[in-house]
């Protein structure tokens, strides 16, 4: 399977991993047929008394290349955007900074997808709850 450029250096050198212990919101995804699992910490800030952004993120990923690669991209994607930007970051959008997974892989940046918006789900819920 042919990697884009990107694709190993997020891999190789990959940015944000690791766990926020007293993190605002976390998200865990998975596939069980590929056997990838992504979680995704972040923790939130706010600008000028209201605009809540992601201040940090971080995250653990299980899985292939592609995988860590597309978890490491988003974390990229989404820090320091306030949460409703943050929310709007896509798969096309992991994919595309990437330089194109090949086809087989484009499903882990689906799952980072889906796993940024339920670290940002998981914080809201906390903070409905307060």
């Amino acid at each position: 399977m042919q990697y884009s450029k990107e694709v190993l250096d997020h891999f190789q050198n990959p940015r944000n991993v690791g766990e926020i212990k007293d993190a605002d919101g976390i998200g865990s995804v998975g596939n069980r047929r590929c056997g990838d699992i992504m979680e995704v910490f972040i923790k939130v800030g706010q600008r000028e008394g209201k605009t809540e952004y992601i201040e940090d993120i971080k995250f653990k990923t299980l899985g292939c290349a592609a995988a860590i690669a597309t978890s490491s991209m988003m974390t990229e994607l989404a820090k320091g955007k306030t949460l409703e930007e943050a929310y709007t970051v896509s798969r096309d959008d992991i994919n595309e900074a990437l330089g194109t997974l090949p086809a087989p892989k484009y499903h882990c940046s689906v799952l980072a997808d889906n796993a940024i918006k339920a670290a940002i789900d998981d914080y809201r819920e906390k903070k409905e709850k307060e």
